[in-house]
């Protein structure tokens, strides 16, 4: 029978799979190689060879509402986008509220070995090799382990693909090791990458740089953290109406969504080296509020991939090159693993679900949190961790990019906890039409079944309270409504409840209607 378990990582995923743990009455002990829980919301000044790291302009992409805690809403005060620091004490608070997660951390215990016990096929059971801050190592024996250490160990810095690149004089450096602009001042720098972290870094360059070139293979679409009305766009979009609108129409969903983007944004959405442009749906979008404005400034100019590097220039610029960043990504690692578990399918590990080994013969070990989706993985993985706990505890026997609200849906119906919408439309139709209409919180997997939360009606109906909070910075008088405005609420009263017989027809199949198959 599982009860102790092993918890590898103290950020987000790792507090998650805490919780989960006590949730479902086991003991969870986690190890963590830095001073402190966060993961890699943690800032830290000196660089540590294995871990992740965060520069000083980070703002996340995800909207507070759409990464909370699924028990844990985030104080109302706080900006929808959070700068890392923000995102850090939020961290801290929900360790605060959970005190109990502060006495199973081991801090600067890092995991270096983890095998299967000799009686393995009888117990499940693992053996877990740690070794702390002072070089002491030591063997635990645990029912089960969680794996939460995240996706991006190893930065990959493909040299070998840019001729010339040994001749170079300037300065060439992964992205891994930014922190500020810092010695760039008046520089001609170079950035590798079009993904948010390449745009991230060319935008804060440019603020102090002569000139930043950015340069893509294949281009991407860029949107920006304000969506309509000034509100976050990923709560405005991220609906179970939309992905049900998209799933039964992706020709027409992708022509809408490109139009309401450019209605948004006086920017073009989509940049790129070639012609042909990309579905929106095809590939994670970079978030970023500042680009267009430095690209249609001249701060910035997109460039294709660069061919060949000279002593002081690349082959697609006028002129001299001071500086190149290499934003070209992390290769994932867990060289703690046991050999035969590390084999990879493409890019990812063989996991049932995306969490577990499906070729163990007890299924004692999780990978929480190593997915990739069009929205915040904090949610994702909190329900990884719910399912991963119950599967441990025997209730459920049974490319790395998902699609968030079906993949999280298909775990919380395992798990118990998907929110039941026809119930709910003949129960409390104002709350169904939230869950349906409103951007999908973590809130709606607390309403019912194991875990369930007596706050989480409350936390979706104030949600849009909390978002529109921080905007209160000045009293402003209401206008009385108008003839016209009470047209409109009734017309999108009317498109509403269509919206949701939609819905419904599309996931309970009435009989009086044939079923649709969604495309993939």
């Amino acid at each position: 029978m599982v009860q102790k378990v092993a918890v590898i990582g103290a950020g987000p995923c790792g507090l998650s799979s805490i919780k989960a743990c006590l949730d479902e009455g086991l003991e969870p002990t986690c190890f963590e190689s830095s001073d402190d829980i966060g993961g890699l919301w943690r800032y830290k000044e000196k660089l540590v060879p294995g871990r992740t790291n965060i520069y000083q302009c980070v703002i996340i992409n995800s909207s507070k509402e759409m990464m909370a805690f699924s028990d844990f809403p985030p104080p109302a005060e706080l900006p929808n986008n959070m700068h890392h620091t923000e995102k850090s004490k939020y961290l801290l608070h929900k360790q605060g509220d959970f005190h109990q997660i502060d006495l199973k951390c081991l801090s600067q215990t890092k995991v270096v070995g983890l095998r299967r016990r000799p009686d393995f096929d009888v117990t499940g059971q693992w053996d877990v090799e740690t070794e702390t801050a002072d070089g002491r190592r030591q063997t635990h024996v645990f029912d089960a382990v969680m794996v939460c250490t995240g996706h991006y160990t190893q930065p990959h810095l493909p040299l070998s693909h840019f001729s010339g690149i040994e001749s170079f004089k300037g300065r060439y450096f992964h992205s891994w090791e930014y922190r500020n602009a810092k010695g760039l001042e008046g520089k001609r720098v170079v950035v590798i990458g079009f993904g948010n972290c390449g745009c991230d870094i060319a935008v804060d360059i440019s603020r102090v740089a002569e000139r930043v070139y950015l340069s893509t293979r294949s281009g991407a679409w860029v949107v920006g953290r304000v969506g309509p009305g000034g509100l976050p766009f990923d709560a405005a979009w991220n609906s179970r109406l939309v992905v049900t609108l998209a799933s039964l129409f992706p020709t027409w969903s992708n022509w809408m969504l490109e139009r309401k983007l450019n209605e948004f944004f006086d920017h073009k959405l989509y940049v790129t080296a070639k012609k042909k442009k990309k579905c929106f749906w095809a590939q994670i979008p970079v978030i970023n509020d500042d680009l267009p404005g430095r690209i249609i400034s001249g701060r910035i100019q997109v460039k294709p991939n660069v061919k060949e590097f000279r002593e002081t220039s690349v082959v697609f610029t006028d002129g001299s090159v001071d500086a190149v960043v290499f934003a070209t990504g992390y290769n994932y690692s867990f060289p703690f693993l046991p050999p035969d578990l590390q084999a990879k399918s493409d890019y990812r590990l063989r996991l049932y679900k995306h969490v577990i080994p499906p070729t163990l013969a007890h299924p004692t070990l999780a990978v929480v949190g190593f997915i990739h989706g069009l929205g915040a993985i904090n949610s994702m993985a909190e329900m990884q961790a719910r399912w991963a706990t119950r599967v441990f505890k025997g209730r459920h026997r049974n490319p790395l990019q998902v699609d968030v609200i079906p993949y999280t849906d298909s775990l919380a119906e395992q798990v118990g906890s998907k929110p039941n919408i026809l119930q709910l439309l003949f129960t409390e139709p104002t709350l169904a039409l939230q869950v349906v209409l409103g951007p999908r919180t973590s809130y709606q997997y607390r309403l019912s079944g194991p875990g369930k939360w007596a706050g989480a009606r409350q936390a979706i109906f104030t949600q849009k309270q909390r978002i529109t909070r921080p905007f209160r910075t000045r009293v402003v008088s209401e206008e009385p409504g108008n003839e016209a405005s009470s047209i409109l609420s009734i017309l999108l009263a009317f498109i509403a409840g269509a919206a949701l017989l939609c819905y419904l027809i599309y996931n309970w199949h009435l009989p009086f209607l044939p079923s649709v198959a969604p495309q993939l």
